[in-house]
């Protein structure tokens, strides 16, 4: 570990205290796992403490844990996970919390400590079906209103539930079951015998 994220890792001990389960390094950059029901008053401690300033949320995306490590994944299913930079100080860290119940996925909404996460938790919302408690507009960001399920969960079929597809009798827009045919999609590479590449 470098001097800067040794001080960082110092740094984040010290103001997070009992606000930590765990602290990692991956990738030349720290991960911070925190318990879902503290995550509000950690990021409040990322963003206002004077050693770590990570005023700028860059992402915030869902996890699903589910077939994670070839399915031995033992831990809870699903996870949100933030990436702060810290404009003033030159530093970034991951921070992720686990839900507490895989059923229902709940976590406290981050858009009062920085509002750009509004649209990010409707992202994880329409995604994987994240709630996030106290959000002021929490519904579908890309898919359509009338959507059945998560797709980014692992176990959403590939090929979806239903199709949508426009109706000139109706002229309107509906919903049917899918109907795709499967077919093999491997190209078939046909080569002269004898053929040689250059």
């Amino acid at each position: 570990m470098s001097i800067k994220r040794n001080h960082l890792s110092s740094q984040l001990k010290l103001a997070l205290g009992d606000g930590l389960v765990k602290i990692e390094e991956h990738f030349d950059e720290l991960t911070v796992e925190v318990q879902a029901n503290q995550l509000t008053e950690v990021c409040e401690k990322l963003k206002d403490h004077a050693e770590l300033k990570f005023e700028q949320l860059i992402d915030l995306c869902g996890v699903d844990y589910i077939d994670y490590a070839d399915g031995l994944w033992q831990g809870p299913r699903y996870a949100v996970v933030l990436h702060l930079l810290s404009v003033s100080l030159n530093q970034r860290v991951r921070v992720r919390a686990f839900a507490l119940d895989d059923e229902f996925p709940v976590f406290p909404t981050l858009v009062d400590v920085w509002p750009v996460a509004n649209w990010f938790e409707r992202e994880a919302f329409d995604m994987y079906g994240m709630m996030f408690e106290n959000h002021p507009d929490l519904r579908r960001l890309l898919t359509d209103y009338g959507f059945v399920g998560h797709p980014f969960r692992k176990d959403f079929p590939m090929v979806g539930n239903v199709e949508m597809r426009y109706d000139p009798v109706q002229q309107r827009v509906i919903y049917q079951p899918v109907s795709i045919d499967l077919r093999n999609n491997v190209p078939r590479v046909i080569r002269q015998e004898g053929a040689h590449r250059g």
